[in-house]
């Protein structure tokens, strides 16, 4: 009987979903393991082969966890909401929510046809106000909490207020925006108004004042990795910084907690390095620099205060508040351009680029360590967010300062004895100056140059600062605080209505509020967002209701927030509610939380290294500190799934024609390349008449061939519809099966790096399953199991499986696996083995990695329940023993045959059997042997002369 693929994956499918085979629930008497995924965002186009990588690579994990005992959640569900749907409707006219749901819909068809073990029951959606509802809580709750930096945790708004009320900020240290100072009598002094400003500075969801990156043509904010070169990642618009009013999360004060929760989880090094980077923790001084002739200063951060003797110029941020302070009349002109030019830049193209501008402010600073004037100059290698946006600049000790200094002519002073300063003597990998004499340098009180180390000289200079009032010593963070607001309609809206221009939040009980209806998804005339053109978008604060616009009157009837919350905000706390989506009264009950804890595997793209994941860590360490989640971190194990890039295919049409040469003959004429659907390509073979029905064009295509055929060129890129090398799974499923998809994936390489997508190779994994199919079948449909006790060569090929499936399982080495079984199923052939104990082990060792064929045979064998229930098995050594050796036989080198021996056989006996063999007399007859050399296991090699 014939492995019908066809027949078997749907029958079981179905079977999964009417026996609830994949359904969850808490089991206190199991062991617990929760394995998720980063869910997808559900485009028009729908998965292409590169998207299940990492979901058959967690789908795997999750089913042999299962048949090792371990109670597994497995869920799945739709990152929803986000910009593209939005822009479709703009351009179609169609609801943002009807395109989503086709969508979800096509992307659920196809990741059913895989065979995953989700458990659909647990769905989440971000585009549900059941599961919004959660964010708008979770955000209602940022709100109210203040982050005290003593406790190291976030805590309730009101305790700040009554220690205002009490002591004013007197003894306060805590996360704020601005360091401000008032008294218990000056709080009381204030009105509603100036007290709900003042806790803003606190709170942990804020308003606050921020550079962004601002698209007009899409009317939005843009997070940095939507923005590439400058233009839109989505339509390729122009994108400028723009300060702009912004809901802000203060994840800032979550950087030390950040950094340390790193200790704690098992991610790959270079991913906590990356998180590192970007928290970016060090320990330095602020100083305070006086703007000459004015009573004004300004506050620096330095790493290095020891080097300020070496500070030959200032350098603002364009986006410091400084930078009109200290701009002259004369400098007008040209600051402001330079400004303008700025604007067009983002943050992340500023810190790539090493091309050295700027502009000189026509003010001087006051070096308060030697009282020497130095211009400030503005330049964008400085960034407002990290420090206080402005630098003291020391071109001798760093490589940007010394390329700004040389760029624009201005000073340089080492900092080391009898040193001066050239460009070949400067040191740009360590920024430090080397062998030049120095010359025309005024001795301050250097401490560099009494001898200390640079260690010690920092320690006194921060010292000597602290002393002499000159400013603080401080831990800085190069993290910000995310910007938290989106110009956009198609995203959660904020709970939040404004009286007296002041945010407050609607009532907890009166979540979710729910997005409503507005006739165009584009920002209004007056350039509010798309939520401006809501009629009913306002908040009756005494029926508690949203209701008309009209009856706003600032007095019991408010505007509600026109911003939605980014795309983030649905996914930085989804692996809890997925621990209980049904729940209508928590985000999740704390009993279930208790049970599942956290996210023991989680799966996904590097991409996330320094966003979802920064937020979603942020995110539950907030819930964890209010005591709604048991976990500190929510990922333990992390793996990142590699990038399965496409297999481009080219024809060669000759120049001015439509006439096309096939690869090999393409040299003989004039040609150009052109990228082919690889849909109607076939082991590098084009189908002739698919691609003249492919593109009107190519209609009346002529062919140059070789062979009869039509030979195409290749290249690996990355797979792209723009390169028609987009391969879909469901044609691989249709043609091959889901399982051969599956073990296919797995078997490109390593989970965890790129490969690309060649479908000529897909039919090895597809035979190597009828191979499998024909130890239990026969041609004829004939059941070929036998019973009683295996022999000692099929044990040993089964325990060798056991062994190393379970060990490359358990390291993520999958496709080291599949090439383990085909050994295995090659020897049981070999071995004519149809053993029922041993063919049964080989269906459960099988299942994660071919789940329908698995379940078809588990059925055929007549075992109870699916297979999904059966025993994991333990490999055992006393089968692994060898009784017997294979030696080679070489001599001078060269192999000639193989002879048998017992294990335990010692050399001497080796070396007189094969002397004695008379294969031997064959090789050695009228020769000399000069000596014998035994590699033990391994070989036996004859010297003759």
């Amino acid at each position: 009987m014939e492995y019908n693929f066809r027949e078997i994956e749907p029958k079981w499918q179905k079977y999964w979903v009417e026996h609830q085979t994949y359904k969850v629930v808490e089991n206190k008497d199991k062991e617990k393991f929760y394995v998720l995924n980063m869910f997808p965002y559900p485009s028009g186009a729908g998965l292409h082969v590169g998207h299940p990588l990492g979901y058959i690579a967690s789908d795997i994990y999750a089913r042999y966890k299962r048949l090792q005992g371990f109670n597994v959640l497995n869920p799945m569900g739709y990152d929803a909401y986000g910009l593209p749907a939005e822009q479709y409707a703009i351009q179609t006219g169609q609801h943002p929510a009807v395109t989503t749901a086709a969508n979800i819909n096509r992307y659920r068809e196809q990741l059913d046809k895989i065979g995953f073990c989700f458990d659909w029951d647990r769905e989440v959606r971000t585009c549900d106000p059941a599961y919004y509802h959660w964010t708008q809580w979770a955000f209602q709750k940022m709100f109210d909490s203040y982050y005290c930096n003593d406790r190291q945790q976030a805590r309730p708004i009101e305790e700040l207020i009554k220690a205002f009320d009490k002591n004013g900020t007197e003894g306060l240290n805590v996360a704020c925006s601005e360091e401000l100072r008032f008294t218990a009598d000056e709080w009381k002094a204030m009105d509603e108004k100036k007290q709900q400003e003042t806790l803003m500075n606190y709170r942990i969801a804020y308003l606050g004042e921020t550079m962004v990156n601002w698209c007009p043509k899409l009317g939005t904010v843009l997070a940095n990795d939507e923005v590439v070169d400058g233009v839109s990642e989505r339509g390729g618009y122009p994108v400028v910084q723009k300060k702009m009013r912004q809901w802000c999360l203060r994840v800032s004060a979550y950087a030390q907690r950040l950094l340390d929760g790193l200790d704690t989880v098992e991610w790959t090094d270079s991913l906590k390095e990356t998180q590192r980077n970007w928290i970016g923790r060090s320990e330095g001084t602020e100083v305070q620099f006086k703007i000459k002739d004015s009573d004004k200063e300004f506050t620096i951060f330095t790493t290095r205060a020891d080097t300020m003797f070496g500070v030959t110029f200032m350098v603002l941020a364009p986006e410091s508040e400084w930078v009109p302070e200290v701009t002259t009349e004369a400098q007008k002109a040209e600051v402001e351009a330079y400004l303008d030019a700025t604007k067009k830049r983002t943050e992340r193209e500023r810190i790539a680029d090493r091309r050295v501008t700027g502009v000189f402010s026509g003010s001087y600073a006051v070096n308060p360590f030697t009282g020497e004037n130095i211009p400030i100059w503005i330049s964008d290698y400085v960034l407002a967010g990290y420090g206080t946006g402005a630098i003291m600049a020391v071109p001798a000790h760093d490589s940007r300062d010394y390329a700004f200094a040389k760029h624009f002519n201005l000073p340089i002073i080492p900092l080391v004895e009898g040193c001066d300063v050239s460009e070949e003597s400067f040191d740009a990998k360590e920024g430090i100056v080397t062998n030049s004499p120095r010359t025309g340098v005024t001795p301050y009180i250097d401490f560099s140059l009494n001898g200390l180390t640079v260690k010690e000289a920092i320690a006194a200079t921060k010292e000597y600062v602290k002393t002499h009032g000159l400013g603080r010593v401080k831990v800085n963070y190069r993290l910000r605080d995310a910007i938290f607001s989106r110009q956009r309609y198609w995203g959660e809206p904020f709970p939040v209505y404004y009286k007296n221009q002041m945010p407050y939040m609607i009532p907890e009980d009166c979540l979710p509020l729910e997005l409503p209806e507005v006739s165009k998804f584009l920002p209004t005339e007056s350039g509010e967002p798309p939520l401006g053109h809501a009629t009913k978008w306002a908040w009756d604060t005494v029926n508690r209701c949203v209701t008309e616009n009209s009856r706003i009157d600032h007095q019991t009837v408010f505007p509600l927030e026109l911003n939605t919350m980014p795309g983030f905000a649905g996914s930085s706390a989804y692996y809890l509610r997925y621990m209980d989506p049904k729940n209508d009264h928590a985000l999740v009950d704390k009993d279930v939380d208790a049970y599942w804890q956290n996210v023991d595997l989680y799966v996904g793209g590097t991409e996330h290294a320094t966003g979802h994941l920064i937020y979603s860590r942020f995110w539950n360490k907030f819930l964890h500190d209010l005591g709604y989640s048991c976990k500190e971190e929510p990922f333990q194990k992390l793996i990142n799934q590699g990038m399965i890039q496409g297999r481009s295919n080219f024809v060669y049409r000759i120049k001015d024609t439509n006439t096309f040469v096939s690869l090999n003959m393409k040299d003989q004429y004039d040609t150009t390349p052109l990228h082919v659907d690889v849909n109607i390509v076939s082991g590098d073979v084009l189908d002739i008449e698919a691609f003249r029905n492919w593109r009107p064009e190519y209609h009346d295509a002529e062919f140059i061939l070789e062979d009869g055929k039509y030979i195409c060129g290749w290249a690996i890129e990355k797979m792209s519809k723009s390169m028609f090398n987009v391969v879909n799974p469901d044609m691989i499923v249709e043609k091959f099966g889901a399982d051969t998809l599956r073990l296919y994936e797995m078997f490109l390489g390593p989970v965890e790096q790129s490969k690309p997508w060649d479908t000529n190779g897909i039919d090895g994994c597809h035979r190597f399953l009828k191979k499998f199919w024909a130890l239990f079948y026969d041609r004829t449909g004939n059941f070929l199991l036998t019973e009683g006790e295996a022999n000692k060569e099929a044990l040993k090929s089964l325990h060798k499986l056991i062994k190393k499936v379970t060990a490359d399982i358990e390291a993520f080495s999958y496709n080291t696996s599949i090439s383990a079984f085909m050994i295995c199923v090659n020897e049981l052939s070999q071995q004519k083995c149809h053993n029922r104990d041993i063919l049964r082990t080989l269906v459960i060792l099988m299942a994660p990695f071919a789940p329908h064929i698995a379940e078809e045979l588990w059925h055929a064998l007549e075992e109870a329940n699916s297979v999904c229930d059966a025993e994991w098995p333990e490999w055992k050594e006393e089968y692994l023993t060898e009784d017997s050796m294979k030696l080679s036989i070489s001599f001078n080198g060269k192999t000639r045959f193989t002879l048998d021996f017992p294990a335990d056989v010692d050399n001497a006996s080796i070396e007189k059997t094969v002397l004695n063999d008379e294969q031997t007399q064959k090789y050695t007859e009228s020769k000399q042997i000069v000596k014998v050399i035994i590699v033990p296991k391994r070989i036996v090699n004859i010297v003759l002369k």
